[in-house]
């Protein structure tokens, strides 16, 4: 049994759907959640300057909190420093998240699939990659959105559902308008608009994220390693560490989600 934390890093707000699924299924768990507000965004940062940002954060987290598992709940930085981040802790369990592009190309029936993300994320040639393997007759439409994860990290909480279905309405028509029938939330910040996506896709365009595959990735090394945190004993609720000087507009947000607010390192 072990009582160390599995922590969940973003640039921002966008390790909340994840860390939130792991918690509602893995209650005793000790769970920190980091958002890189010094650092937000990440999508437009090279891969270099992407490399030195989380190897610097997960450093100074290992060193603070010394984590039996580390996962990267942000797809830029997945694709940029997670080779890298298991390099400099390789006794550290890393866990990164990889866009749901394998189910979306196997359920797409005009074999046209939209891919919703960050310009660093796009530009990466895992997602071509992981397109070729599993679908290579597949084409693949891909949209960068930084507003729409400067809407999430800054507005979401005090938009309402119509607001919400207005800034996810223009990109569900770019992905219709260019013939996909399946969309990937590559992007972590947008899952807090999953409602919404579905909602306005209906039944012309299927939304796929990887929240589900990522959290059972995180749970079958808690078991392989025997690092399950003890059955019993009084149980500490999820912390949300926050870095740089932009944070009071978490207040609200760490109260909506019971959160507890701290300082990343």
């Amino acid at each position: 049994m072990n009582q160390r934390p599995v922590i969940f890093i973003d640039s921002g707000i966008g390790s909340i759907p994840y860390a939130n699924f792991f918690h509602s299924r893995n209650r005793r768990e000790k769970l920190i959640l980091v958002a890189d507000r010094a650092n937000f965004p990440y999508g437009p940062k090279s891969k270099e300057t992407l490399i030195e940002l989380i190897v610097s954060l997960a450093k100074g987290l290992v060193a603070r909190y010394d984590p039996k598992i580390l996962t990267v709940a942000c797809n830029t930085a997945s694709v940029s420093a997670l080779e890298a981040l298991r390099k400099s802790f390789p006794a550290l369990p890393v866990v990164g998240t990889v866009p749901a592009v394998k189910p979306a190309v196997l359920a797409s029936r005009k074999r046209c699939i939209g891919v919703l993300g960050t310009q660093r994320t796009l530009e990466d040639p895992y997602i071509a990659g992981l397109a070729a393997q599993f679908g290579p007759d597949c084409s693949i439409v891909r949209e960068a959105a930084p507003s729409l994860v400067d809407f999430v990290e800054h507005r979401w909480l005090k938009a309402g559902r119509e607001e919400r279905l207005l800034a996810v309405g223009p990109w569900i028509e770019k992905f219709l308008e260019q013939g996909a029938d399946a969309l990937v939330l590559a992007c972590t910040h947008f899952l807090l608009l999953r409602d919404e996506f579905i909602y306005a896709g209906g039944d012309k365009l299927a939304i796929f994220d990887s929240v589900e595959g990522v959290v059972r990735r995180v749970e079958s090394l808690l078991d392989e390693g025997g690092l399950r945190a003890p059955p019993e004993g009084d149980i500490e609720g999820p912390v949300l560490l926050i870095s740089g000087e932009e944070k009071s507009d978490l207040d609200d947000l760490c109260e909506y989600f019971g959160l507890t607010r701290g300082e990343a390192p």
